[in-house]
């Protein structure tokens, strides 16, 4: 059976994982939601509100981060503020 190129179906492999510089993480210092491309910076928003262990100060970052992935890549945010994901399944 032919392994899918984790380029082309938007997957990153371990080793690609690995090879990231931790500034292309939402989260760095815990390496969470990559923003490699347009599918992971839509899965760092669909995951954000996840992700444990982590401060609303870091969470400002991340969103920091995603919201500039999400501009570079061409993907749209409902919200200006991370603090609005929660009230959309509300």
């Amino acid at each position: 059976m032919k392994r899918p190129n984790p380029k082309r179906s938007g997957l990153l492999d371990a080793a690609a994982r690995k090879a990231m510089p931790s500034a292309q993480f939402a989260f760095p210092s815990q390496r969470k939601e990559p923003l490699e491309d347009a599918p992971h910076v839509r899965n760092a928003i669909a995951r954000f509100l996840q992700v444990e262990g982590v401060s609303d100060a870091e969470r400002d970052e991340a969103w920091r981060r995603i919201r500039l992935g999400a501009a570079r890549f061409g993907v749209e945010i409902g919200g200006s503020d991370w603090r609005m994901l929660g009230a959309r399944s509300r």
